[in-house]
């Protein structure tokens, strides 16, 4: 083999390993936030396993969950209602005392947020986790904030 024919041949593989390596990374940061499909379960813990790109009302840490009165079915509906103000969100599996949705950012980016109503306690308890990556730069913390302001507003609080 010639110098150059082995040159040509030790950079294709060293493009290849590239490649290979960028692919291990990307499901790697997929894996722990995969998709929904909507024939899935609903989401019952609310944890973050990754808090640099995750905020739950439920942590130490984060925000306050939403408040509401009277039943869970009206909950429930103060919660669609809001969702209908945020034009990114897309609700994507629903029971009576849970909710989850897509949100997807304009440059598309895609966000899980799980809600839960807990009905003993007028409460309902939600996550918001980025799909990809290790960090989310405060977005869903400020999604929730906004939220939760037209959630008050919306239900009429």
């Amino acid at each position: 083999m010639s110098f150059s024919a082995r040159s040509i041949a030790m950079r294709q593989t060293g493009a290849s390993l590239v490649a290979l390596t960028g692919a291990l990374l990307v499901s790697a940061c997929a894996a722990p936030n995969a998709a929904k499909s909507g024939t899935e379960p609903l989401a019952t813990d609310l944890s973050c396993t990754l808090p640099s790109n995750c905020v739950s009302s439920l942590s130490a840490s984060g925000p306050a969950p939403l408040r509401f009165e009277g039943s869970p079915e009206q909950a429930m509906a103060a919660l669609k209602s809001t969702l209908v103000a945020f034009p990114e969100a897309q609700i994507v599996s629903t029971d009576a005392f849970a909710l989850s949705a897509v949100f997807t950012t304009p440059v598309g980016f895609q966000d899980n947020v799980d809600f839960i109503i807990d009905a003993a306690r007028q409460r309902i308890d939600y996550r918001s986790q980025s799909r990809f990556g290790l960090y989310d730069f405060g977005k869903n913390r400020s999604r929730m904030a906004a939220f939760a302001e037209q959630f008050e507003q919306t239900s009429g609080r």
